[in-house]
């Protein structure tokens, strides 16, 4: 194998509204990078803060773009994206189940994560193919080695004609990354161009993955330096986190380098596999996924949601929202390709589901009575943290206790909200200051769930 790598009604007192605003602008402050300068103040760097231009948003966007898709040769698709945190979607994608011409029963998928703008992005998403197409490599009698050539030679004939464009008009200094996979009878080949990755589960584990492309790998850095630049905190010249891209022009400038050669190389690394009647899914995701989950735990969670869900486009949905609770900020994009041999629902492993969230169910009820029987209220927070460190069986593999969340606050919503029967009202009102002590983390965890819920 290779290792190339919604908002309650409940009025809240204004105190507790001051304290979750405060807290809101500690964790943004934290998750923006800002930094203070010598002598200043708390409040003033944050409100500085605030008034800067900021890649981040201060509450992500959550809705989902999906779609699906098939070919007769029984191969199945999903794709989903969502803007999340970043102030924009510069995400973009291409799913094509079967091609053109001689070429129909060939498939191609591919994920492009751009930076500093989409114009790049999504002029690759509309005409690499065509780039690729058009070098006479990829043919109907395929020979791997012309295939692999002509991928390679469509990535740099589109970098040269995006480059002319950019001279001559007034596009962004994007870039953008490349996933794909290009999909004939007998081969897949996998094409990397950056740090968005597609990797190969067959028989249950994962068979092949591409590698990343940073600035700090050997390799990269040698080509960094001898096209005169350097790597600094891990970018190159201290500023792009990949290596290979395309677009990023500004990269691309030293004359007396050839195009591969650059400080940033629009060169992809392209590897052919032969397809086997074991090969159960592709996964081509952008880094918003990789930065959260690795290749094992997504290749188990997603091979665990396919025999009890049936549907591509909400397994696509539900690796999002595991990736954004698991502390994604980025844009985040995946497109799964299923093969006939992927795994199917079974009976089992929806019992199996069932009662997995049965146990939830019954353990927050339990932590729930074992905080009333203390006089203290209900606190989803310590609930979470409480399931959090349980040794509860039948998790999803990759996903564990946080790819549960849904049913950990119906669970929560239906224990938590339930009245005690006969409560004396004088009880409840000798418990209001003792409630307001615990007010404070039932609003923040409920800003961050309520924040983070589809």
């Amino acid at each position: 194998m290779r290792t190339a790598r919604r908002a309650s009604n409940v009025e809240v007192p204004s105190f507790l509204r001051q304290l979750a605003k405060e807290t809101e602008k500690m964790v943004t402050f934290f998750f923006k990078g800002g930094s203070r300068e010598p002598g200043s103040s708390q409040e003033g760097s944050l409100n500085e803060d605030d008034s800067m231009l900021s890649p981040y948003l201060d509450h992500p966007i959550l809705e989902k773009h999906v779609s699906e898709g098939g070919s007769q040769s029984g191969v199945n698709y999903a794709v989903a994206s969502m803007q999340g945190w970043r102030a924009q979607m510069e995400d973009a994608h291409t799913c094509m189940p079967h091609l053109h011409g001689e070429l129909t029963e060939w498939g191609y998928f591919a994920v492009f994560d751009g930076h500093a703008g989409t114009t790049v992005a999504e002029y690759c998403s509309r005409n690499l193919l065509d780039h690729i197409l058009a070098t006479g490599g990829v043919k109907e009698d395929e020979d791997p080695e012309q295939v692999k050539e002509g991928i390679r030679e469509g990535f740099l004939d589109i970098d040269r004609h995006m480059h002319k464009l950019a001279r001559q008009g007034s596009w962004d200094r994007s870039g953008s990354t490349a996933a794909a996979v290009l999909m004939s009878p007998r081969y897949i080949y996998f094409i990397n161009c950056g740090d968005s990755r597609t990797l190969l589960c067959r028989n249950g584990q994962v068979i092949f993955y591409t590698e990343d492309h940073k600035p700090f790998n050997p390799r990269e850095k040698e080509r960094i330096q001898n096209a005169g630049g350097s790597v600094t905190l891990q970018r190159v010249n201290g500023s792009l986190a990949v290596s290979r891209a395309l677009g990023d022009f500004d990269f691309k400038e030293v004359d007396w380098r050839p195009q591969t050669e650059q400080l940033v190389s629009p060169e992809p690394e392209v590897y052919e596999l032969e397809r086997m009647p074991e090969d159960e899914f592709l996964i081509l995701a952008c880094d918003g996924v990789w930065d959260a989950i690795s290749n094992e735990e997504l290749c188990a969670f997603v091979r665990s949601r396919l025999q009890v869900c049936n549907d591509l486009r909400e397994i696509c949905t539900q690796v999002i929202d595991l990736c954004l609770y698991k502390g994604s900020l980025d844009n985040i994009s995946i497109i799964i390709v299923c093969f006939p041999g992927a795994p199917q629902v079974s009976q089992e492993a929806l019992q199996q589901e069932a009662t997995l969230e049965q146990q939830i169910d019954m353990k927050v009820e339990e932590v729930i009575q074992m905080m009333r029987s203390k006089n203290e209220d209900p606190d989803l927070l310590y609930v979470i943290k409480f399931l959090t460190a349980e040794e509860m069986p039948g998790l999803p593999p990759g996903g564990g206790i946080t790819s549960k969340r849904d049913c950990i606050i119906s669970a929560y919503q239906k224990h938590a909200m339930t009245p005690r029967a006969q409560e004396p009202m004088v009880g409840q009102t000798q418990k209001r200051k003792q409630k307001h002590s615990n007010s404070a983390n039932n609003f923040t965890i409920a800003l961050v769930l309520c924040c983070f819920r589809t």
